[in-house]
Parts: structure tokens; C-alpha cells; sequence
């Protein structure tokens, strides 16, 4: 066999070697989920609203407080800036609700603020909004 043949076969066969090995290194050291965040994340990547009290067209009146799970910590914060546009969505949201609504729909008004603030965000991205108080009178 030819020398530079072999010599080339041996770096060929090294450099696959080596490119195996670290693609099989990031794939066993992958720390991806698929996209889900495990639960420390979502409280670190969390924001809870003050509570917001606001009238309803029924005449109730209704006390709520949400929280918003978002996919990094810079969303958080930028989530907790916005507060007072998540009040204005709401309070904006609420106008047309009554007692019934709440009582029934929640799940539609968390999509709502959700859509509205996923709008807003530069920083990052709203992933969920939980009603974590509710209080109608």
C-alpha cells in the first residue's frame, strides 16, 4: 500500500473519530426539555400581579390576581414593568364580563391577557397566565 494513502486514511479516520465523540458528548449533555420548563424554572421565570379590583356589567365587583410564567427571567422582569398594562387589559377585558363569566370562563379570560401581553413583550415570552385569586362580590 501506498504510505500517503494509509497517512490519509488514519487522519480521515481520526477526524471522524474526534467529530463523533463531541457530537456524542452534546447530545448526552443536552440539558434541552423540548421547549417544556421544569417547575424551578417556572417559578424563577414567574411574576405575580398585586390583586386588581374592578366592577363588573352585572354590578359585582370582582378581586383578582394573576400570574405570569414566562420562558427566561429577563421576561420576568420585563413582565413585572408592565403591570400596569396588564391592569389596563383587564380592567379593559372586564367591562363586558359578569359574575357568570367569572365563574365559568376563566380559562378564556387567561388566554385573553396572555394574547394581549405576548403583544406587548420584547424581553422575552409569556408561556402561561394563571388565576391564582379570585374574589367576586
Amino acid at each position: 500500500m501506498n504510505p500517503k494513502f494509509v497517512k490519509s486514511l488514519v487522519i480521515i479516520l481520526i477526524l471522524i473519530t474526534i467529530g463523533g465523540g463531541i457530537t456524542l458528548y452534546f447530545l448526552l449533555n443536552s440539558k434541552d426539555t423540548g421547549g417544556e420548563l421544569t417547575i424551578d424554572q417556572m417559578v424563577e421565570f414567574s411574576y405575580t400581579t398585586e390583586e386588581m379590583r374592578t366592577d363588573l356589567k352585572d354590578g359585582n365587583f370582582v378581586l383578582i390576581q394573576f400570574q405570569f410564567i414566562t420562558d427566561s427571567k429577563a421576561g420576568a422582569e420585563e413582565i413585572a414593568k408592565r403591570e400596569f398594562q396588564v391592569k389596563n387589559e383587564f380592567i379593559k377585558q372586564s367591562v363586558d364580563l359578569t359574575e357568570k363569566d367569572f365563574r365559568e370562563n376563566l380559562a378564556q379570560l387567561e388566554d385573553n391577557i396572555q394574547a394581549a401581553m405576548s403583544k406587548k413583550m420584547t424581553e422575552g415570552k409569556i408561556t402561561d397566565v394563571l388565576i391564582t385569586s379570585k374574589v367576586i362580590q
